[in-house]
């Protein structure tokens, strides 16, 4: 069964902050880090994966990453707290 990931990506602990979607965690993220995306996080250099969550259905990660994106800063920085509050770069426990 496919997954779909909703996660953000940091530039640094209380930095810039993205929020993204993909079917493919791992690459998408490589892809950040190594600024072969030519947009916002490769300008900010936003490219630490600070949280992460998926589903099985496309729609629902579509969702959840567009209501992210419209909540306040100050709930995006709990949530990520929630989960890791050191500000790990996750990517790395992931590989």
């Amino acid at each position: 069964m496919k997954q779909y990931y909703v996660y953000i990506l940091a530039s640094k602990k209380n930095g810039v902050l993205y929020i993204g979607m993909t079917n493919d965690l791992r690459k998408r993220v490589f892809e950040h880090k190594n600024k072969l995306v030519n947009n916002f996080t490769k300008k900010y250099i936003i490219n630490k994966l600070v949280y992460f969550e998926h589903t099985n259905q496309p729609q629902d990660a579509i969702t959840r990453e567009k209501r992210l994106k419209k909540w306040k800063r100050q709930w995006k920085i709990e949530l990520i707290e929630s989960m890791n509050p050191d500000w790990k770069d996750l990517y790395f426990e992931m590989t």
